[in-house]
């Protein structure tokens, strides 16, 4: 508990299996991502062993992309209710996820964080997180600053901030992911220099440290999201924090696996 984080994650670091997360949202048809995935499946195989790649689609789509999904590639679902399931109409609950045999959720998307419609909280967001690893469920808990935010100066105020929230609720960190996602760089074009996205990073793992435990802190995977392309994902892959990516837009193109292949580029 007293070590200090850096040293844990000399011994830890290699424990951190690269992730790529690829996130649908509310895209794609029978017909297009069937042709996806088959372009996908042409492409040069990547090595499971060295990083692991989970889809999170459209709850219609998880199905079909379980069925045509290149081998090994995992599905997650984009939400989940906040607790059990019941009288919820339209909501699939933790259970049903796991249920059917889909082994992570995302949860947090800062699209489900501000979109006026949908406004979730801070505590909302981590009860949902609570709750579905309470299932078994992996969760991609996304966290970030709007461009204002950043502005002003309070980039990692808002951080610490969402991630406190999660871990005032959370005591087994062994299947959480934290997706860092500066709200500014999604869908924007505008993306994180690899400066930026290892500052943020280092942070972060030193605020786990700090608030929960060096093991945490150095075991814990943090990926970067936010305009993540072919053109700039080698760059910020080789960063120290950065342990992969959550990848929205890029996610529906061919040429998406050229993302995953970035973690050859890691130490």
């Amino acid at each position: 508990q007293g070590r200090d984080w850096e040293e844990v994650g000399l011994v830890l670091i290699m424990a951190r299996k690269f992730f790529v997360g690829g996130n649908w949202k509310c895209n794609g048809t029978t017909t297009s991502l069937t042709e996806l995935c088959l372009a996908w499946k042409a492409a040069d195989t990547p090595d499971l062993e060295k990083v692991e790649v989970v889809i999170a689609t459209p709850a219609v789509h998880a199905h079909l992309a379980r069925e045509k999904l290149p081998d090994g590639f995992k599905v997650s679902l984009q939400n989940c209710w906040i607790g059990k399931g019941g009288a919820y109409t339209g909501e699939v609950s933790a259970e049903m996820i796991a249920d059917l045999g889909y082994e992570w959720v995302v949860l947090g998307h800062s699209e489900r964080r501000n979109i006026q419609e949908l406004k979730e909280s801070d505590e909302t967001v981590a009860t949902k997180t609570a709750y579905a690893l309470s299932q078994g469920l992996g969760v991609i808990a996304c966290i970030g600053e709007l461009l204002e935010e950043r502005e002003a100066g309070k980039t990692q105020d808002v951080n610490e901030r969402q991630l406190k929230a999660i871990a005032d609720k959370v005591s087994d960190w062994s299947k959480v992911v934290i997706a860092y996602e500066p709200v500014w760089a999604i869908g924007t074009g505008k993306v994180a220099t690899p400066e930026q996205a290892q500052e943020v990073h280092a942070a972060l793992r030193a605020w786990l440290s700090s608030n929960v435990s060096a093991e945490v802190a150095a075991s814990t995977r943090i990926i970067y999201g936010g305009s993540v392309s072919p053109k700039n994902c080698d760059e910020l892959a080789v960063q120290p924090d950065v342990d992969g990516f959550l990848v929205g837009g890029a996610s529906l193109k061919p040429d998406f696996t050229t993302v995953i292949a970035s973690y050859t580029h890691k130490a």
